[in-house]
């Protein structure tokens, strides 16, 4: 049986999904992708890739408290970047929130991300 994660701390689902999922057998939190949408406006956080990737972050740290779970429950992530040149940018803040030992991690190429987005990160975590 999975559980329906809901938080105000990150935004709401702009479709038929889930904010997250968490899946009492395995102990798992799937969470569903996070772009720069700021959860109070629902407005996509403006200033370039770095700030996106920032508010990516909170967000992501919105749905990983809504169980009470950090960053270092995070056990896999996948980062979409709408320009891979923004590649060493993201990057470099990526490694900043993570800590070793570092999530596995996949980076695809993605056009045509949700509003707009330059950026966007799921993640699994096991807590």
């Amino acid at each position: 049986m999975k559980t329906v994660i809901e938080t105000k701390d990150a935004p709401a689902a702009i479709g038929p999904y889930s904010q997250a999922i968490f899946d009492p057998p395995s102990g798992l939190l799937f969470c569903s992708g996070q772009i720069a949408l700021d959860p109070a406006s629902g407005a996509m956080e403006t200033g370039g890739v770095e700030a996106e990737f920032r508010r990516v972050i909170q967000n992501v740290r919105g749905l990983l408290a809504a169980r009470g779970l950090t960053l270092d429950h995070v056990i896999k992530t996948t980062l979409f970047l709408a320009d891979m040149n923004d590649f060493a940018a993201v990057n470099a803040l990526y490694a900043e929130a993570f800590s070793a030992p570092f999530p596995a991690r996949s980076t695809v190429a993605a056009l045509g991300l949700p509003k707009g987005a330059r950026v966007e990160l799921e993640v699994i975590a096991r807590g």
